[in-house]
């Protein structure tokens, strides 16, 4: 696990070492670069699996002519070593990095399809000779790591975070109008795009190839429907037994490391779960960390329940206790940990910093409720696409309307008084009703808040149906199966993975999702949908237990056989914190020097009198906390990694540095120590 830069092109030393330094806190176990003429590359690393040097990035075959830098881990490396091995492959090292420098070696760019993990990799590759040379990048199935890149001036420049390509000075710190308005319509910013301008996430499932002058995107991985043959017929007990079956495989294989591991445990079902399943497979206690709050958050204060499952499973459990003192003393920290504005993670890093001290890997239960119907909407939507079943006259009538109101030439009307009525019209479809579930602005409030200058270049007005369809991956499925994969493709991806891996390696601590193996995928989206919601249909499934609404029916009896009884009966919570008790109090000054003040108004990205119109809105208790929240957090992140940038861009120029690559693998500044 670490994190990784690089650029094709001219040799640039100072760039590189910038970029390395920038992701620091990925990887501080271990620096390296590789430079030539054509491409660098560095990486700084957090050493998981053979923490020798033999394990140093980045890594070569003998010769040279194939260089990697690897952020990840492949849980199958062990079996593809043994296959290569059985070819005549030999090994210098127990890494799965080297395993899968190998299958690259033998299998070119359709080595990802080996691949079982969580990964973001780049691969230069110069067999063919000068003029030749062929960059990979690649990122895993569900889009676990990440891989941002660019094109600029002739060259590709990639890394792990914004922080680092910004750290090259390559890159123009410089916001991207529609990623703006996304992350204030949804929350986050919807991949591919990112907080810049022509910045791009990889998307998961894909691999970018830089040949011979050329760039190509390719997809080698998207989700399906009954890739376990005959699984969706077989009698319920055979479903149940497949699901505990390849779940307890995926959680086996991902408790691979040379290095202490523990587990996230909130109470809930899916954490609860895989805890009981490490705990099998290890044979001892396992080290378990939740987040509890003081008395300002007592009422969503779910410790209680964690503690009682960490005795029930015999794990040994932390428990930190977070104020809003701590948030606030720590709220600039999470803004650039963060690396993008988003409404969430302050959770993951406050759990994530508890867990550091002890453990170097932490396994989640992220992705079950995108999986396994876990979410109210799940339910909401099911009943939606019964009723246009019953009135197919009323859906299509619906959908007729909704696709001339949803004409570019209506957009910039939802800026203006009676634009929610346009919005309202807008809605029909599976994809527009989708797009309702979750929102912070939503389109009309997203549209308002811009500032003028900005909105039209932002697509202002633009409806969900425009920004989530081409996340519509199964959309020949049934209701259940279309949102596991908008699900999945949108609020999984762009907010929870993205805000996990951020503020966790923020600490330098690796985060494995079990739910998202691929073969669990796969075979849960091969079971029929009674198995992931019974037969029950809550009238509001919102505070429903999981008993009344039948949700994640499968996955509660698999968890039958390890945790108490009557667990089921318990409704499905998101990881609450007390926001508005925070920004009502310990962070009011913080929230009125960054909404409302100079710098915020200078940017001129908001409209200000959307924006008072927010504060004033919380503060009468009309507006929920994501709204003054989230317009906190971008200030924030302006300051921090925007603003921030500028300056150290500034100081770099000042300086006019001479350093030369070499120097990379030694500087103590980029983490140098025993480990490799």
């Amino acid at each position: 696990m670490c994190g990784i830069a690089g650029f094709t092109g001219p040799r640039d030393d100072a760039a590189l070492q910038a970029m390395v330094c920038a992701l620091h806190h990925r990887g501080p176990d271990d620096s390296g670069a590789w430079t030539s003429e054509s491409a660098s590359l560095g990486m700084a690393r957090l050493a998981v699996l053979d923490p020798s040097a033999a394990g140093h990035q980045p890594m070569s075959i003998e010769d040279g002519a194939i260089q990697i830098v690897y952020n990840g881990e492949v849980y199958n490396f062990a079996a593809e070593r043994r296959a290569l091995a059985a070819m005549g492959v030999s090994f210098r090292s127990t890494s799965d990095t080297e395993v899968v420098l190998r299958l690259y070696e033998r299998y070119g760019v359709d080595f990802v399809g080996r691949l079982r993990g969580m990964f973001a990799l780049a691969i230069w590759d110069r067999r063919s000779g000068p003029g030749r040379e062929r960059l990979v990048l690649a990122r895993d199935h569900l889009g676990i790591k990440p891989m941002l890149y660019a094109e600029v001036r002739g060259r590709v420049v990639f890394a792990s975070e914004l922080k680092a390509l910004l750290a090259s000075g390559l890159i123009a710190p410089t916001i991207d109008p529609t990623a703006l308005r996304t992350l204030l319509t949804y929350g986050a910013v919807l991949q591919p795009r990112t907080m810049l301008r022509d910045v791009n996430a990889l998307p998961p499932g894909h691999r970018l190839i830089v040949e011979a002058g050329k760039t190509w995107l390719e997809r080698y991985w998207s989700l399906g429907l009954d890739r376990v043959a005959g699984l969706r017929s077989r009698p319920y007990g055979d479903q149940v037994d497949a699901v505990a079956e390849v779940l307890e495989q995926s959680a086996r294989l991902q408790l691979v490391s040379d290095v202490p591991l523990g587990a996230f445990l909130s109470g809930g079902v899916d954490s609860s779960i895989l805890v009981a399943v490490m705990t099998k497979a290890l044979g001892t206690p396992v080290k378990t960390f939740s987040v509890g709050f003081a008395a300002e958050g007592s009422a969503m204060d779910e410790t209680a329940d964690a503690e009682r499952m960490a005795r029930h499973l015999g794990t040994d459990h932390t428990t930190s206790i977070v104020t809003g003192d701590d948030v606030r003393d720590r709220i600039a920290a999470i803004a650039a940990a963060l690396d993008q504005p988003s409404v969430d993670g302050v959770n993951s890093y406050f759990v994530s910093l508890a867990a550091r001290r002890d453990v170097t890997v932490a396994v989640s239960g992220t992705g079950a409720d995108e999986l396994f119907a876990g979410y109210p909407w799940f339910i909401t939507m099911a009943r939606e696409s019964e009723r246009w079943a019953r009135e197919p006259w009323r859906a299509l009538a619906g959908s007729l309307v909704a696709a001339a109101a949803r004409h570019p030439a209506f957009d910039r009307l939802l800026r203006r008084q009676g634009g929610g009525e346009i919005h309202r019209l807008r809605r029909g479809g599976f994809v527009g009703a989708y797009g309702e579930t979750y929102q912070i602005f939503g389109p009309v409030g997203a549209a308002r808040l811009l500032a003028r200058s900005v909105a039209s270049a932002a697509g202002a007005g633009t409806p969900p149906h425009r920004d989530l369809t081409k996340l519509d991956e199964l959309a020949g499925g049934s209701a259940i199966e279309r949102v596991s994969a908008l699900a999945m493709r949108g609020y999984l991806t762009n907010q929870l993975l993205r805000d996990i891996d951020a503020v966790s390696m923020a600490h330098s601590l690796e985060v494995r999702v079990p739910y998202l193996d691929i073969d669990v995928v796969d075979t849960v989206l091969s079971l029929p949908d009674v198995a992931k919601l019974g037969d029950v249909r809550a009238d509001d499934p919102y505070g429903r237990t999981y008993r009344d609404t039948g949700a994640k029916r499968v996955l509660i009896d698999v968890g039958r056989q390890w945790l108490p009884r009557d667990f089921d009966v318990q409704p499905k919570r998101g990881f609450a914190m007390p926001f508005t008790a925070w920004l009502r109090g310990p962070l009011r000054d913080v929230f009125d020097d960054t909404v409302n003040g100079p710098g915020a108004k200078r940017r001129g990205l908001l409209e200000p009198s959307g924006v008072e119109r927010v504060r004033d809105r919380f503060r009468r208790g009309e507006a929920p906390w994501p709204e003054p929240w989230l317009l906190m957090m971008l200030e924030l992140w302006c300051r921090e990694v925007l603003d921030a940038a500028g300056r150290a861009s500034a100081a770099r120029t000042a300086r006019a540095p001479n350093v030369d690559a070499s120097e990379l693998v030694l500087s103590p500044a980029l983490g140098r120590g025993g480990a490799a």
